[in-house]
């Protein structure tokens, strides 16, 4: 009974949104720690991620997104900013940084919710 309360798809939809901004949190720290090592290429959550997980979503097949798996790739857009071939620029990282932050308070926000809603129905209270 309870694993199908974990298993609906808005909840595991926001589970994996969660992990994804944390796998992402971790990529602008590592961009900023190698904002000037030469020839350093920025990295972020791989594009088809979103892709994937909107479309998993859409099916609304827990299975499907449970098996997603937030990976980080190379910015292919990120251009160089000097001669070195670093493609860091620490103002992008910094924005980055702030739009993740915003996105990991509304994710978590919404798992918490889902919890405090599960633990109600149990418990009948709030």
């Amino acid at each position: 009974m309870i694993e199908a309360l974990f298993n609906q798809p808005n909840y595991l939809t926001a589970k994996k949104a969660l992990d994804a901004v944390v796998l992402r949190e971790g990529a602008i720290a590592n961009n900023i720690a190698n904002l000037e090592t030469p020839g350093y290429k920025r990295v972020d959550l791989a594009p088809s991620f979103e892709t994937e997980l909107e479309r998993a979503t859409a099916s609304r097949d827990p299975q499907q997104i449970s098996a997603l798996q937030p990976t980080l790739a190379v910015d292919t857009t990120a251009v160089p900013g000097s001669r070195d071939g670093n493609t860091v620029h620490l103002e992008n990282e910094l924005m980055q940084m702030n739009q993740n932050a915003m996105t990991h308070a509304l994710e978590t926000q919404l798992v918490s919710g889902m919890l405090s809603r599960m633990q109600m129905a149990i418990t009948g209270k709030d």
